[in-house]
């Protein structure tokens, strides 16, 4: 039972039913609010409610992000020197608080401006930046080093079926669930409980793992092998002889340290590196794709919202099933490189959807779109002590938020700017960030085969297994 409790789980599943079904609110108060004043002020043109709608997120995104930055390292730091739940509670406190600003807009005709406020306070409680920055190492501190990578995607897939199952109900709660004549109503309530939910998990159930403790079964599993290993005669022998070698490789050990640290620098820039330019790709498409889909050819409305938001979440499964499978065959490097191409691919095809069919299809193309984030995490939680877990994926999710920020209100003024003539020309832009994306990928592992190389140079190794003399 109590590691049971360690479980983020419950707060994942919790906290992304909610923001599907907020997303999906929020989205249709906004719009209905920009075609009422357009019909108000005698201006029915779509492109002038799209644009009104693209400047609305702009400034959304930007008060959220802007905010969140004041607060992130402070959460950070206080969740390292007090309590690593800190960094899941103030963020899920803050999502309840503000998420209740849209009920008010719905319910008594707040000004939509309100939202911005209720953005504002967000991002001072942390928003996304903190919180996922902290269900990623708590996750990491639950997993072995090896599986670690497995278990990041475990939560990626946890988070996509929530996203998946509440994004689906969304549109049909809005429409057949209206309080009053007030559409939304329902659905803002239900997400706010479900924030509700994940504030009263984390604070009184939600159970800090002891030190050393250990809440990977495969951990367990590897112990148990250890210990068999250890019981058997042979392999005692084998043990020996490995104990023997590695005492005769000590004279080496001063230039095998001064070669990790080198690369582990290396790989730290380029794992950054590539984890900003393809998350601000991936921030800027959801941005885009979000408002395209509201206009014609698409002209989508509630209920294809919810299932296009579903469709987005459902490559969270295939991105584990996707794990799974081919980290039989590569690295982690190699996993990151397959989900940038599936993304990169998948965006270029939603550059030429004029129909609904094709949107799914470009969605199919992006089935790998969420390997890389949590692989790259897990390729630097290996190169970083497990203390400073909490604070280095905070300073990743500050870096991408900072550059996600600025460029999510470029690649919304230049969706504008081409939206007389060719509205799909800023998924090309993003498709193109996103193979860029895969150069960091491709010098960090040049550097792994270089080092290595040099490891088995250090050593006194041979290609054929012999030893130099």
């Amino acid at each position: 039972m109590n590691t049971i409790r360690t479980w983020i789980e419950p707060v994942v599943v919790g906290s992304q039913v909610a923001a599907s079904f907020y997303d999906t609110g929020l989205l249709m108060a906004v719009r209905n609010h920009y075609n009422q004043t357009a019909m108000f002020s005698n201006s029915s043109s779509e492109d002038e409610v799209q644009k009104a709608i693209s400047n609305f997120y702009i400034i959304y995104n930007v008060v959220m992000g802007l905010s969140s930055m004041l607060s992130a390292y402070l959460l950070a730091k206080l969740g390292e020197k007090i309590s690593a739940k800190i960094t899941i509670c103030v963020p899920m406190a803050g999502y309840l608080v503000s998420r209740l600003f849209l009920l008010f807009v719905i319910l008594w005709d707040w000004p939509i401006e309100v939202i911005f406020g209720s953005a504002a306070f967000n991002g001072l409680t942390g928003w996304f930046t903190t919180y996922w920055a902290g269900v990623m190492a708590w996750a990491s501190k639950c997993s072995s080093e090896s599986n670690r990578s497995f278990r990041l995607i475990i939560i990626e897939m946890v988070y996509g079926l929530a996203g998946f199952v509440g994004s689906l109900i969304s549109g049909h709660i809005f429409i057949n669930s209206n309080l009053a004549s007030r559409q939304g109503v329902i659905l803002a309530c239900c997400s706010s409980s479900c924030y509700a939910f994940c504030v009263f998990y984390s604070i009184f159930i939600l159970r800090i793992p002891e030190p050393g403790e250990i809440c990977s079964e495969d951990t367990n599993d590897e112990h148990k092998s250890i210990q068999e290993n250890l019981n058997d005669p042979i392999n005692s022998e084998d043990t020996e002889q490995s104990r023997l070698l590695d005492n005769a490789s000590i004279t080496n050990s001063t230039s095998n340290i001064q070669l990790n640290v080198s690369t582990s620098k290396i790989i730290l820039i380029t794992m950054f590196t590539s984890a900003i330019l393809y998350n601000v790709a991936s921030i800027g498409t959801d941005d885009i794709i979000n408002i395209f889909v509201l206009k014609k050819p698409l002209n989508w409305g509630p209920v294809e919202v919810g299932y296009g938001y579903a469709a987005s979440y459902v490559t969270c499964i295939t991105s584990f099933v996707g794990v799974y499978f081919f980290s039989k065959c590569f690295g982690d490097l190699g996993l990151i490189t397959v989900g940038v191409l599936s993304f990169s691919s998948g965006i270029l095809i939603m550059a030429f959807v004029q129909s609904t069919y094709m949107y799914y299809i470009a969605r199919a193309v992006m089935m790998f779109s969420l390997i890389p984030t949590p692989t790259i995490r897990s390729v630097i939680s290996k190169h970083v002590q497990g203390s400073e877990y909490g604070k280095i994926f905070v300073f990743l999710q500050l870096g991408i938020e900072i550059v996600g920020v600025s460029s999510s209100a470029g690649f919304n003024k230049l969706y504008q700017a081409t939206l007389d003539w060719y509205s799909g020309f800023c998924f090309s832009v993003l498709s193109a960030l996103g193979f860029i994306s895969t150069i960091p990928i491709i010098i960090a592992a040049c550097n792994q085969g270089s080092r290595t190389h040099n490891r088995g140079l250090l050593s006194g190794q041979t290609d054929y297994g012999t030893t130099i003399n």
